[in-house]
């Protein structure tokens, strides 16, 4: 079984050859959009990761016998939520561009300089950003969660 992104699979109109400098531009912006998706990918789980690791670790320092109690000890725990939300939400938003810009890439418009008939349904950087989102929705539910019970 071939996957339909490869090379071999990938049926090339032939007035595409006669523009080949317009086409090798609408490449260069069609991977522009997934760099730029993969980069709010890498910023959002940092945010994520960050938020859930200062979350864990005042919640492991409250616990510790000889630490003095903190002066405000709900802060850690609003700012490692706010982390982990705004990560989220960042990462939401950008797969909602990403997917905005691709159809417009992939409109009639753009059909003649494509240069492939068929726009793929999903991208690699598109399920992975479809993934971390569910993963930072996960974390975020679960923080709620622990600080309820």
């Amino acid at each position: 079984m071939k996957l339909p992104h490869l090379i071999d699979d990938i049926a090339v109109k032939p007035e595409v050859v006669e523009q080949k400098e317009t086409h090798f531009s609408w490449l260069r912006t069609r991977m522009s959009v997934e760099r730029s998706l993969l980069s709010w990918v890498r910023t959002a789980t940092a945010l994520i990761g960050f938020g859930f690791t200062i979350f864990q670790f005042f919640d492991r320092f409250n616990d510790m016998e000889g630490v003095a109690p903190a002066r405000n000890p709900g802060a850690p725990v609003f700012i490692a939520l706010g982390l982990v939300g705004i990560g989220t939400f960042a990462l939401v938003v950008a797969i909602l561009e990403y997917r905005a810009t691709v159809r417009y890439l992939w409109s009639g418009a753009f059909e003649a300089i494509a240069g492939v008939r068929d726009r793929p349904v999903w991208t690699p950087a598109l399920l992975v950003a479809t993934l971390l989102s569910l993963v930072g929705l996960f974390i975020l539910g679960s923080l709620i969660r622990r600080l309820v019970a």
